[in-house]
């Protein structure tokens, strides 16, 4: 059975600001076969935005039942799902563990119904990953990358993946310029 395997990224240019354009990019892999998404919005974040993608990938998925690699650089989405904090959240009406209401709810709701159709699985990435430098440390990353994904990744994966990122990193930054005009 062939693995659809989604690489997603969120960008916001001026996160932290009141007026600020975000986007979101996807990548749907099934076998040789690949399906770029991205879009953007004003006035959002960077988590939103990393959601977005997700959800937007989720939403191209034509077949229920299928098994799905989600790589992401967001550890929000990743350790949410990972370490199901949904479950706490729904059980204590949308609550974190501190009591105060769970930020992005609105996309949580909307991506949760999407986990129980297929069988995923989440892998942490790491961002901004210059494949071409000559400086940058790639068998530290590709432990860290293991460490945390498991040990069946080969380098050539890592390397792959971490391509993927970029390319997801770069459909956000495009659903950026899209908003801008």
């Amino acid at each position: 059975m062939t693995t659809l395997k989604i690489y997603t990224d969120g960008a916001c240019s001026g996160n932290q600001n009141e007026e600020n354009t975000g986007g979101w990019g996807a990548i749907l892999e099934f076998g040789a076969h690949q399906k770029e998404l991205f879009g953007g919005e004003i006035n959002t974040t960077n988590n939103r935005m990393e959601m977005t993608a997700l959800l937007e990938a989720f939403r191209a998925i034509k077949k229920e039942g299928q098994t799905v690699h989600v790589f992401s650089d967001s550890s929000y989405l990743i350790t949410c799902f990972r370490e199901k904090w949904y479950k706490n959240w729904r059980a204590n009406g949308w609550k974190t563990s501190s009591k105060n209401p769970v930020e992005n709810r609105d996309l949580w709701e909307d991506l949760l119904p999407h986990i129980d159709k297929h069988t995923i699985t989440f892998y942490k990435v790491k961002g901004h990953v210059n494949l071409n430098s000559k400086t940058t440390n790639f068998k530290k990353l590709y432990e860290k990358f293991r460490e945390y994904n498991g040990a069946s990744f080969t380098f050539e994966d890592f390397q792959y993946v971490t391509k993927m990122n970029n390319r997801a990193d770069a459909l956000a930054n495009m659903g950026i310029d899209s908003i801008r005009g």
